[in-house]
């Protein structure tokens, strides 16, 4: 346990907010009134893995928010050997946009771990995520009372791994680095980011992958107890 600890960072999708559960109903919700003969279990199954790839490149400006919204779904449908035209892919983009935070499933503890952390700390959120999608799902999901701070990369001007929005979400957080803890998902972006920049750094490891000993690590969001 760290007791210099003041300042707690979350990252949002898929560390709180079940970003595949939330995905795939409004992907459900989509292929049922517009496409049915889409099997949605099929394209998920597709998407998933194409989704954290098109990411992985946007987080390193390697393409732009246009591209991710449009390549995620277009590469999904060539995977199953779907021809969709692109007028199409654009409105099941801007519907999934639309409709995905109209779900609000979060991962199993995370209420309990903010309202055990919410007396101790400060509480923040980074995220790479789009500020006005994020904003949407935090409030929907009854998460917005917890936090003092939300910082997303359009604010900050770069994403995460890039140092420079830790230090702009330290700063926000008037907090210092030393007594600042990052949890996240994402071995890159959230741990090696976070140690980078200074900060402290907890992987949540949900999907339990193998990592580097000296990473500190949860399967399940109850375990920080052990460590804040």
């Amino acid at each position: 346990m760290n007791t210099n600890i003041t300042d707690v960072f979350f990252d949002l999708d898929h560390t709180l907010w079940d970003f595949d559960r939330n995905s795939e109903m409004a992907f459900e919700r989509i292929f049922k009134s517009k496409f049915p003969e889409i099997r949605c279990q099929d394209f998920i199954e597709k998407y998933i893995p194409v989704n954290q790839a098109c990411w992985k490149l946007y987080q390193n400006d390697k393409i732009t928010h246009q591209e991710l919204r449009y390549n995620r779904l277009k590469f999904s449908f060539d995977a199953l050997g779907m021809i969709v035209s692109d007028e199409d892919i654009n409105v099941i983009a801007n519907d999934y946009i639309e409709f995905l935070t109209d779900n609000n499933h979060l991962f199993e503890g995370a209420i309990e771990v903010l309202d055990y952390l919410k007396p101790k700390y400060n509480l923040h959120i980074i995220t790479n995520g789009f500020a006005s999608v994020q904003d949407k799902k935090i409030n929907n999901a009854a998460l917005s009372g917890y936090f003092s701070t939300i910082t997303n990369s359009e604010l900050a001007g770069v994403k995460k791994p890039n140092s420079i929005i830790f230090d702009y979400a330290v700063n926000l957080a008037q907090a210092s680095k030393e007594n600042c803890i990052m949890i996240g998902d994402c071995l890159d972006a959230d741990v090696n980011g976070a140690l980078n920049a200074g900060l402290d750094a907890i992987f949540f490891n949900d999907k339990k992958v193998e990592v580097p000993m000296n990473i500190k690590q949860i399967n399940n969001l109850l375990e920080l107890k052990k460590y804040l």
